[in-house]
């Protein structure tokens, strides 16, 4: 056997070993997609606390205001939906592509490790709404997403992981600008998106 081949079959053992561990058909274009939806669910929030804030204090403000986390709520569960059903339907096509199965053990421990943290977020985030503390409900989702995505990486590809590293230093960063939370939201949930599926669409996907 040569040296070459060698290396060949070395090559061909860590493939397998790691499609037994890992979940490697992440689409890169359903995460630049999710940007988007992030960042036109933030633009329309924008709109909506812009209207909101001309109004004046009184009964009508009151029940303006229940009527604006009703409709923030909404925009984020849009954007979420969205974002998944993508996901689903062009990781889905990937795995299909790459004659992985969309759901192995690797991908099962994947969602597993994913949606712990993120519920727990997503039921703090609630209880923040339901105290009145707004200013700490987009730092609180960056760093329960960026928990989820990091405590999801190991089974994935590595870049997931700096992606969550990124969006908890990037909630806690927010901490120090409470009142901004939506620019931040926008850039951990929009901008940053967009970078990482377009690195991943740039290394896996348009090599293939």
């Amino acid at each position: 056997m040569t040296e070459k081949d060698y290396l060949k079959d070395i090559s061909e053992i860590k493939n397998i070993m790691n499609r037994s561990t890992r979940f490697l058909s992440l689409s890169g274009i359903s995460g630049i997609l999710a940007g988007v939806y992030a960042l036109i669910g933030g633009a329309i929030a924008y709109k909506l606390l812009t209207d909101y804030g001309r109004l004046e204090r009184g009964e009508t403000y009151e029940s303006s205001i229940l009527n604006l986390e009703l409709m923030l709520i909404l925009i984020a569960g849009t954007v979420a939906t969205l974002s998944v059903v993508t996901a689903y339907v062009l990781t889905k096509r990937k795995a299909v592509q790459n004659n992985e199965k969309m759901w192995a053990p690797a991908s099962r421990q994947l969602l597993v490790s994913f949606i712990i943290p993120l519920a727990t977020g997503g039921i703090f985030a609630l209880l923040l709404i339901y105290r009145g503390d707004y200013a700490l409900i987009a730092p609180t989702m960056l760093i329960f997403y960026g928990l989820a995505l990091f405590n999801a990486s190991k089974f994935t590809l590595s870049t997931v992981k700096y992606l969550g590293l990124l969006e908890v230093v990037l909630g806690l960063v927010s901490m120090l600008f409470l009142g901004n939370g939506l620019f931040f939201w926008m850039l951990g949930f929009g901008v940053l998106h967009i970078i990482y599926g377009a690195l991943i669409y740039i290394k896996l996907d348009k090599k293939r």
